[in-house]
């Protein structure tokens, strides 16, 4: 599949997983710029591509409302999976709303709950994950490739923008017009819940504004 996969554009990559796993395709979008071109591309072309977000209930207004804009844009519906309530109430009684800045044991609790769980949920029965994962976002993600098994969640996970960059997600956002957030004009490249997410500095990674407290990977473990 994947030398299948990487002669082809993103609309005939997508056209072509969908067709070969009928009924079994998500694609999980956090409404980014990369997430928003995929979605794009497959609500366009009506391909029979499920698609869900992680609601982890720390998420920016600014989100929300590009989540609404979206919908009324493509006039096109998406899932979307929340966290475990009595997981999120233990959590909080035993450790408070920010316990996630105290170590980086306790956020990636928190992001265990408020994401990765969920995930599992939502990719339940599914044969592909869908994601806009880019080599040139970090360290982590730079080894990724455009096909793969993706043994935690036992799918295969295709990374259609993989070999993209940033200058080519921009201009295809901007000449197909599609919806983004008003956060990343104002410095806000990658952008998460909100607690978790602050504007980068001029010549900063891309991902410094991810957890910027710690010195970790910046991954939340998603895509580990």
């Amino acid at each position: 599949m994947k030398d299948q996969l990487e002669g082809l554009n993103l609309v005939d990559s997508l056209r072509l997983i969908a067709g070969t796993y009928p009924g079994g395709v998500v694609f999980s979008s956090s409404f980014g710029q990369e997430d928003q071109v995929i979605s794009d591309a497959i609500w366009k072309n009506d391909l029979a591509i499920s698609i869900f977000t992680l609601d982890t209930g720390r998420l920016f207004q600014d989100t929300y409302e590009l989540m609404d804009i979206t919908k009324a844009k493509y006039k096109k519906k998406f899932k979307t999976y929340f966290p475990d309530q009595e997981a999120v109430e233990k959590l909080v009684e035993e450790k408070g709303f920010n316990s996630f800045y105290e170590s980086v044991e306790n956020r990636k609790e928190c992001c265990s709950i408020r994401k990765i769980q969920p995930l599992k949920k939502a990719l339940a029965g599914a044969k592909v994950w869908i994601t806009g994962l880019r080599a040139e976002q970090s360290d982590n993600r730079s080894g990724m490739e455009i096909w793969e098994w993706d043994e935690s969640n036992q799918v295969f996970k295709f990374n259609p923008l993989i070999h993209w960059t940033i200058e080519e997600v921009l201009e295809y956002l901007k000449e197909n017009r599609v919806p983004q957030n008003r956060l990343h004009a104002k410095g806000f490249i990658s952008i998460g819940c909100q607690p978790c997410t602050r504007a980068i500095e001029p010549g900063e990674h891309p991902r410094a504004g991810r957890w910027w407290w710690e010195e970790s990977k910046k991954e939340c473990g998603l895509h580990a």
